[in-house]
Formats: C-alpha cells, structure tokens, sequence
C-alpha cells in the first residue's frame, strides 16, 4: 500500500575514487572520479521520520558525450543536476507518495537542465539519485525491506509517466515479484584489458568464475572482430559454457558501420565461438542517431538501449525501431526501470520476447551496488554486469571502519580477504539474502563525517545549488 511522506531535507557528499586500473569504454578512459552520497530526511505521514542515503559514481563522458566539453566538465553538468533536482524536490511541501513526488519534479527537471545545457540523461540523475535515498528513507520508517516494499507498491508507482500501460499492469506485475537469491556477475572487459594470459579473461583470478562476460566495442567493425576473435579465443578455454553481451557506448557511426559488424559475426569462423554465445549488442550508436535508424533485418540479432534511454517514452519508441530490450540502471531512475520492466513482461506476453538487462557502470562497492543489485533481483534480472568488483580495489577510498562495517552486515555480499574487504563471489554469481532487511537493501549508511561537501559545479554551470 503507498505510503505518503514529505522532505525536510537534502544533503549531498562526494568522495574520491582511484581505479585499481585503467577502464576504457567509448572514447574515454578512466583512472579516477568522485562517488556522489545523498542524504535525505522525511517525515512519514503517522509514523514520524526517518533518513535515507544513497550513492553512485560521478562517471564523466558517459551520460553526455559532447566532444567540445572536457570530462570535467561533464561531471560538473551531473553535480549542477543534482542541484536544480534538489530545489525542485524541496519546492514540494506536501504529503506525497514516493513516486508522485518523482513525477511531479521530473518534467520540470528535464526542462529546467535543457536551459543550461544538460541532456536529458544528465538531467535524470539528479532524481535517480533522490529518488533511492526518499525510498531507503521510506522503507526505514515503515520497518519493511525493499522487496516486500516494491511488491505492495509503498512507493505508488503508477501510469502517469507511461500512458502506454495501465494501473493493473503495475500491480500484477509488482504483486507477482520473487526476488532473486542469486545474480551472475557478467565480467566486463574494457578495451585497456588484457586479453591473453595472467590477468587475462579466461584468468579465474581475474574474472571471479564468471560465466557471462560483457565485451567494450570500439566502433571500428575490423579492430572490434579481431579483438573479439583474440577474446573467443580465450575463452573456449574455461572449461564451462559461457555468454557474452556487446557494448559499443555509441562508437558506431551508423547502420552501415553497424552492419559491417554483424556481417563479420554472421559469416567469419574466427568469431564463432562469440556469435554463437551473443545475448545481444548494447547502444551500438549514438543516442541522436538511434532514434533516426530502424535496424530493419538487423533487429533478429538482440539490441537494447542504454544512453538512448533519457525517458520514459524511450522504450516504446525503441521498441518500434526494432530493439527488444533495455538497460536498467539506478543512475537512470530505478522507476523508469521498474516501468520498463513491466512493459517487458506485458509485451512478451504475444510472441516476441522484451527484456531488461542489468548494466553497471557507475555502481561502487558498498551502498551503490547492493541498492542496484536489488533493483536487479526483484525485477528478475539473472545476470548483471558487476564492474565495481575489478576495476576498484574493494571499498577504494572509503575508511576501513566503515568497509568493515558493510562487511559485517552483509556476509554474503562481502569477504575480508587480510587485505581489504572485497565482493565476496560465489562461483560467479552474487547472493542477494542480505539485502532482504529493513530500508533499501543495506543496513549500513557511509560514515557521514568522513564525507566531503559535493563540489559546486565549475567551468559551465557555476551557479551556487
């Protein structure tokens, strides 16, 4: 049953993160980037207040990708999105359900960005990120956990944002949850990775037993199929079947670079072993360029979106350009995700199958990942990628006490290994029994006061949040 609250207060926190190696995607490469906390406060209508946190990696040059901004830049457009999202959320003073008061901020905040030059995807990770913290504040106060919460809808979840669905809909799909006790880890390897020998992707050390591996495309169809054929090479080697998902993060100019790629895929027998095993590409072009592009006989291979989705008519109109599938991630909003998904289960229902898969990329140990993996267990995502586990060394910057702490709380998910707490994977899938307590999947929140003030933004958007 929803539940209505309203805010009292926002706080956002930044922390550093150093990679343990370098992370190449698209045409950036990474080697360090803040993690954004929120803190939230509500007053829960007849049951007083409670607090809420959430986090996630400012990641650069993923959710805007303009060539004339520097990565910098473009996490100053993420910080300054949090800020117009926090003024339009504090602006509502009544009792509201989680959801309506999500809805009645996300227009405004899409517009209000617009006029500073933010993107529609940037724009919506100032209310992703609120929208975890009110939830993880919400399920605390009505002393329930994250799954049972979603099942009975405590956040009123309903068509508002998705005239294409129906208030039924919703509620079959919710009420019909079980969430998952296991998730597969889907190794990611980046373009910097190694590919052969120690440390390579056949490496068990370095892919924790994975079964499902996500390879980077670097839109280039004849560098791409000979690095894919190197990485089918290795791992025939495994011992155990496996399946892969590629992501080319827009690097594809167009169909015709696109169609060069599958040709490959189709007809070269160095690349058997990864066309044979491909679950589907992911965001092969760019966001502009995909809404222009049917895939026409293309679309029988499997594409999802994922920089392509910026709303939440991004799907339907996916949908009718040939794709069957959609990325769920929690910077993006874990509602459009959870809308998507029931769009997914409603549409397969004739007899074409739509689905959601669960892509990482700016997830970090602790707080992020478990509230993510959640999100993933209940709307049924078997496999996910996890890249948090290898491309950080465990907790990275985070005090020890407060790694410790998360790893006492949650002894599934976490291991001491006499050298750090790290993920904790159990023959390549991890297990979700400890999220299932009291708030949004995590009983632990970041020790506060080793937390700096998020940054005013600089460069192009220096108004003060």
């Amino acid at each position: 049953m929803p539940v209505r609250l309203k805010l009292r207060d926002i706080a956002f926190f930044e922390r550093p993160v150093h990679f343990a190696r370098p992370f190449r995607f698209g045409a950036i490469t990474i080697n360090a980037t803040p993690q954004l906390f929120v803190r939230i406060k509500i007053e829960v209508e007849g049951r007083g207040s409670a607090v809420g946190a959430s986090a996630e990696l400012l990641v650069p040059k993923w959710f805007d990708k303009r060539p004339e901004l520097s990565p910098a830049q473009t996490v100053d457009g993420l910080r300054r999105a949090l800020g117009i999202a926090r003024g339009l959320y504090l602006a509502e003073t009544g009792f509201q359900t989680a959801f309506e008061l999500h809805a009645s901020c996300i227009g405004a905040q899409v517009a209000a960005c617009a006029k500073e030059n933010i993107p529609p995807l940037a724009a919506a990770y100032g209310p992703a990120e609120i929208d975890k913290a009110i939830l993880d504040a919400l399920l605390r106060a009505a002393e329930t956990n994250f799954f049972d919460g979603m099942a009975g809808n405590i956040a009123g979840i309903d068509a508002r944002l998705s005239p294409d669905l129906k208030e039924t809909d919703f509620t079959m799909f919710l009420s019909g949850r079980k969430p998952l006790p296991r998730v597969a880890i889907r190794h990611t390897v980046g373009l910097d990775d190694t590919v052969e020998g120690e440390g390579g992707v056949a490496d068990v050390p370095e892919n924790a037993g994975a079964r499902y591996f996500k390879l980077k495309l670097s839109g280039e169809p004849a560098a791409d199929a000979a690095r894919l054929a190197r990485i089918g090479k290795e791992l025939d080697t495994l011992g155990h079947d496996y399946k892969v998902t590629l992501d080319a993060n827009e690097q594809y100019a167009d169909l015709a670079a696109l169609r060069a790629l599958i040709d490959r895929l189709d007809r070269d027998a160095a690349l058997r072993s990864i066309a044979s095993r491909l679950l589907y590409i992911e965001q092969p072009m760019p966001r502009d360029i995909t809404r222009q592009s049917p895939l026409g006989s293309l679309a029988g291979r499997g594409f999802i979106i994922d920089e392509a989705d910026d709303s939440y008519d991004a799907f339907p109109s996916a949908r009718a350009l040939g794709y069957h599938g959609i990325s769920s991630k929690s910077c993006k909003g874990l509602y459009k995700s959870i809308v998507n998904a029931t769009r997914a289960a409603k549409w397969s229902a004739g007899s074409e199958k739509f689905f959601v898969t669960g892509e990482d990329l700016t997830c970090q140990v602790g707080l992020a990942m478990q509230q993510d993996l959640a999100l993933g267990a209940f709307i049924g995502i078997a496999h996910a990628e996890r890249n948090g586990h290898h491309y950080v060394d465990g907790f990275g910057d985070a005090p020890a006490a407060e790694a410790q702490a998360f790893a006492a709380a949650h002894t599934d998910l976490y291991a001491d290994t006499g050298q750090g707490v790290r993920v904790n994977i159990h023959n390549g899938d991890l297990l979700t029994g400890s999220l299932n307590l009291k708030g949004f999947a995590t009983s632990v929140h970041p020790d506060w006061s080793a937390l700096a003030p998020l940054e005013q933004p600089r460069s192009l958007w220096e108004k003060s949040a």
